[in-house]
């Protein structure tokens, strides 16, 4: 005891002494951590609509107590295989075919010498990021539209019939992957370009000396040195492989396409705000959260083991 008494006063002396050697650095940090608190801890207590009948008049306090049986109701509807097959589909195309790109991108990028080329490719890939999600499915509608460019060249090249690429299930995945790719590409290639920045140049050099070509290099060399962060970024990218955003399907999808283009979100979003049944809704996400949460934890531990490379 006098042991587990002695850390926990000289723990809270270090920070004392921390704190006061760093007001400046800690008060700039207060303001991020009261967002934190009121946006992000704080309606979490809304998630105890999740085991209740939810009824906006009565309020948390007064709504009845109904256990399980949301969640129950969710495994046994129908749209439960249909939209968890179809968040595995999408989530997993994006992260088999994105998730390298920024690498292969950002790898590219560091073999090209011309510094001021350089700049101007890297600036130009960041752009689409900013597009707004609007404007993006829109270009998207009119591309694949009857008489759209993308249509055509599909047309032209393999024969597929001259009408919106929206209204056939079969093409709503690669429309869904192939455009988050191309939007976020050079945004995604940034943290790479960094990673690739700290590379030791002596590495390169040794290896050169060794008779080894650009080729080999990057295989040798570039990519074990930026393993780690490539392995930190799949881990996040898999402990949300559940998670497939709302906003760009919604925008994009029809009640004709819904067997290979409604998700967990969208099913969320139509239960919640246009059904108004927000207890089953809360339940369905809450759902959603618990397996991402278990997979982030499994991918962890398995990194650890794998590679001593981790989370935490």
């Amino acid at each position: 005891m006098k042991k587990k008494n002695r850390k926990k006063s000289s723990f809270f002396q270090q920070t004392k002494l921390d704190i006061s050697k760093y007001k400046s650095l800690y008060v700039l940090i207060i303001p991020v951590v009261i967002w934190y608190l009121l946006f992000e801890y704080k309606p979490m207590y809304g998630v105890v609509i999740a085991f209740q009948d939810y009824r906006p008049r009565l309020g948390i306090s007064g709504s009845k107590w109904v256990g399980l049986k949301h969640f129950e109701d969710f495994v046994a509807s129908f749209y439960f295989g249909r939209t968890v097959k179809n968040t595995l589909i999408i989530s997993l195309s994006t992260i088999i075919f994105g998730f390298p790109a920024p690498i292969i991108f950002a790898l590219l990028l560091n073999e090209i010498k011309n510094l001021k080329f350089k700049k101007i490719v890297q600036t130009i890939s960041y752009m689409p990021h900013f597009i707004s999600i609007i404007v993006l499915t829109s270009m998207i509608r009119v591309f694949v539209s009857n008489h759209g460019f993308i249509t055509g060249i599909l047309h032209a090249l393999f024969g597929v019939p001259k009408q919106s690429l929206l209204t056939m299930q079969q093409y709503f995945v690669p429309i869904h992957v192939i455009s988050g790719i191309w939007q976020g590409l050079g945004w995604g290639a940034i943290i790479y370009i960094a990673a690739l920045a700290n590379v030791d140049q002596e590495l390169y050099d040794a290896a050169s000396i060794d008779g080894a070509n650009r080729w080999k290099q990057t295989i040798h060399v570039t990519i074990p040195s930026i393993m780690p962060t490539i392995i930190i970024m799949l881990l996040l990218r898999l402990g949300g492989v559940m998670s497939v955003g709302y906003e760009k399907i919604i925008l994009l999808y029809n009640e004709g396409i819904y067997e290979t283009s409604d998700v967990i979100s969208t099913y969320v979003y139509r239960k919640g705000l246009q059904d108004f049944q927000y207890s089953f809704s809360a339940a369905v996400n809450l759902f959603n959260t618990v397996i991402n949460f278990m997979l982030i934890m499994i991918f962890n531990k398995i990194s650890k083991k794998v590679s001593d490379i981790s989370l935490w």
